[in-house]
């Protein structure tokens, strides 16, 4: 990934490609950086999901599992396994096997590394947090590895570590046995120490934790990570500056609007309907709209309701939004059959035959019969809007002085209001800018920053019946 290029812009699709070669190990140092093109999807799809990937990390620790203990792994594989992130836990088996699904996942591992080192290179807080996130994740799975795994890596990596000599050992043995925690003296000879410098190990140092000699450090193979980490830490952290000066040879407006709000760009919930759960009566669809849905789906929804139609992306984002909110698959189906026949060149014939295949397949009842979650914030920021249609994202996409007065007429808000919100449009932060438009017009924020159109729903609609409930107390 050459962030070194001049400027242009990328408007094609390119086969996502690498040499086999450069992927033998589950675990890499990530010094080269990829050489080829990728789809804009494949890339919004690979930083996604990498970002999962650390928030997952993050929030074990979170949850107070002590990092790398065994309650730490296992929450952590089991919400890889859930989230569907099923690539970065092969990366922890600790075989280094060389299957076809191997390959590709230490491809994608590789490759959203480098797109998440764009997106995180902007700030100092930005960079610490990818760093200590990716030093959990390099040591979760150095690790997992066999000593033959180990023994591999280094040399893939020009790592020379070599034991030391076995008279030196003895010679030393009392200082090592009494300097090294984990190792009995029944297990010590089968143990390789290294000596390394000390500077290399100075959280072993800190804590007493390593025999050190003449500036240099002795450490069993168990330890060699902390030598190793050091390498990548120092290695990463000046890529990021590197990166960080490079940012204005990045000349795409998508790609800048994705890496430059992925900090916040929400990975939690899909909102995938529970059958089981209260479904949304479609009687009370006009009040939701007026109430509570986000201003995307506010225009969306009086759009399909003046006009009787909507074109295919617009079709598309309100249909998984009413889904997601607990629209029903029957109430689906017929409060878009009743709409769309009230457009005169619209009978139910030809909704039969033209729209109602998108609800089936929308809920997975037909095509690949996958049940599809709402979209996200940052998939409608990413759209692509043409003429007259009607989605994506108001704060992304509406001409700024449209905005104002929408702002300023249809939803009241003060001048003062508006000025904030267009200031964050202006900047860029258009998440934020629909966060603040929750807080002005619902008289208190969010409580966290709007990243999906469902979670704004969800916060509005209980911050209603809270408001209710304490009415009635």
């Amino acid at each position: 990934m050459d962030t070194s290029v001049g400027r242009r812009r990328v408007h094609r699709t390119i086969e996502y490609t690498e040499l086999d070669s450069d992927y033998q190990h589950d675990v890499s140092m990530y010094k080269k950086s990829p050489g080829n093109e990728i789809a804009l999807s494949v890339f919004e799809e690979l930083a996604l999901e990498r970002l999962q990937l650390l928030r997952i990390m993050e929030e074990a620790s979170n949850k107070g599992h002590r990092q790398y203990s065994e309650e730490w792994k296992k929450y952590i594989k089991e919400e890889l396994a859930k989230q569907g992130l099923r690539k970065y836990l092969r990366l922890l088996g600790g075989y280094c096997s060389q299957t076809e699904q191997d390959v590709q996942a230490r491809k994608a591992d590789h490759v959203s590394h480098f797109i998440l080192r764009l997106a995180y290179c902007r700030s100092g807080d930005l960079r610490r947090w990818f760093l200590t996130r990716e030093m959990e994740w390099f040591k979760f799975r150095f690790l997992v590895q066999t000593q033959q795994g180990i023994m591999k890596f280094l040399q893939l990596n020009n790592l020379t570590y070599i034991p030391i000599p076995i008279d030196l050992k003895d010679k030393l043995r009392q200082d090592l046995f009494d300097s090294t925690p984990g190792v009995s003296e029944r297990d010590f000879n089968s143990v390789d120490f290294y000596k390394v410098p000390f500077a290399e190990v100075l959280s072993l140092v800190k804590y007493r934790k390593v025999f050190v000699q003449k500036g240099y450090a002795y450490i069993p193979t168990s330890d060699l990570i902390v030598s190793i980490q050091t390498q990548f830490r120092a290695s990463l952290s000046e890529s990021l500056c590197v990166y960080n000066q490079r940012l204005p040879n990045l000349d795409d407006d998508r790609l800048n609007s994705l890496l430059s709000n992925l900090h916040h760009v929400h990975t939690g919930k899909t909102y995938v309907v529970d059958e089981n759960r209260e479904g949304v009566h479609p009687a009370n669809l006009d009040s939701y709209s007026k109430e509570h849905f986000p201003l995307c789906m506010k225009t969306l929804f009086t759009n399909f309701r003046t006009a009787h139609h909507l074109k295919h992306g617009g079709r598309l984002q309100l249909l998984l939004f009413l889904k997601g909110i607990g629209l029903s698959y029957e109430d689906t189906m017929n409060f878009w059959r009743t709409e769309f026949t009230k457009n005169s060149n619209i009978d139910d014939s030809k909704f039969q035959k033209e729209y109602a295949y998108m609800v089936r397949h929308s809920f997975g009842k037909a095509g690949g019969m996958i049940n599809y979650s709402p979209h996200s914030c940052i998939k409608i920021i990413m759209s692509s809007i043409g003429p007259g249609e009607h989605h994506g994202c108001p704060f992304k996409h509406w001409d700024a002085n449209i905005m104002k007065q929408k702002l300023l007429g249809e939803y009241g808000l003060g001048t003062q209001s508006v000025n904030s919100i267009i200031e964050l449009v202006n900047g860029g932060h258009y998440q934020i800018a629909c966060s603040k438009f929750f807080e002005y017009t619902h008289n208190q924020p969010p409580s966290n920053m709007i990243s999906h159109p469902n979670q704004f729903f969800t916060e509005s609609l209980n911050l209603a019946k809270e408001k209710q409930e304490a009415k009635k107390n």
